[in-house]
């Protein structure tokens, strides 16, 4: 049996990521996305940078929609996959992936649109780190285009405090199990999250993960201004998947999208 405490996030996570968010509807994300680019595009969207893209779950829709897309993460193995799940699609070119930090990774020429999502944004725990991923996202605009990011909303956390989880799912004849242990740190604004998860073919365990992964809650005043301070403006600040409705406690994950000045 394999066991492993990993330091480096996502780096073992990736071997299970996908099975574990098989539920996640990207497409659907991806739907709602080309409606916020229509809605607040002052010019058509036409090339947009995927910031932590991950096993390409935002990337590959959104190339398949017919957006030119290059997503960038720091996790190799992440990417492996969603290279592997690229090829499987004639995407005629549409999308590239790229290994680097969301902070201070380039690409050449700017971008109609820069994503952040599914909560990478709550992923930059210091103020430093937050500030340098939305500087980076301003570098890779023109004026006028737009950052947009979902994150973990203050009040929602605080309001249904994080508590201990289990998700049980089969895939074939193996079994993997994860157990969610997260610890709040109000005083800092992050959830320490803490994984384990096993992992069994038929009904022996093969292998052990664990990892931690720091999460920092947001709040909308702090936001606008690090926004502002990058050059951008808000243009929308509400729940991730709901363009009329207001934010409130119920939510915990919330969204933004901002235009650069």
């Amino acid at each position: 049996m394999l066991t492993v405490a990993s330091c480096d996030v996502f780096q073992r996570y990736a071997q299970v990521y996908d099975a574990l968010y098989r539920d996640k509807d990207y497409d659907t994300e991806c739907d709602f996305l080309n409606t916020v680019f229509r809605q607040f595009g002052k010019t058509p969207i036409k090339r947009v940078l995927d910031l932590g893209c991950g096993t390409g779950g935002h990337s590959i829709p959104l190339a398949r929609m017919g957006y030119s897309v290059i997503g960038i993460d720091r996790s190799v193995e992440m990417l492996k996959t969603a290279r592997r799940k690229a090829d499987t699609f004639n995407l005629d070119g549409n999308l590239k992936f790229k290994t680097g930090d969301i902070q201070t990774a380039e690409c050449q020429g700017t971008f109609d649109a820069v994503l952040c999502m599914f909560a990478v944004l709550s992923y930059q725990v210091s103020n430093a780190e937050l500030t340098a991923v939305i500087a980076n996202a301003r570098q890779h605009l023109p004026k006028g285009g737009l950052f947009i990011a979902d994150f973990w909303y203050g009040p929602g956390v605080l309001c249904e405090r994080p508590s201990e989880r289990i998700k049980d799912i089969r895939v074939g004849n193996d079994r993997i199990i994860r157990l969610v242990m997260p610890v709040l740190n109000s005083e800092e604004n992050i959830v320490e999250v803490k994984y384990r998860i096993l992992k069994f073919e038929k009904n022996r365990l093969i292998g052990e993960i664990q990892e931690t992964h720091n999460m920092r809650y947001l709040f909308k005043p702090e936001l606008e201004y690090i926004l502002t301070q990058s050059q951008f403006t808000l243009e929308h600040f509400g729940p991730f998947g709901q363009l009329h409705e207001k934010l409130s406690e119920a939510h915990w994950n919330a969204m933004f999208v901002a235009r650069a000045v």
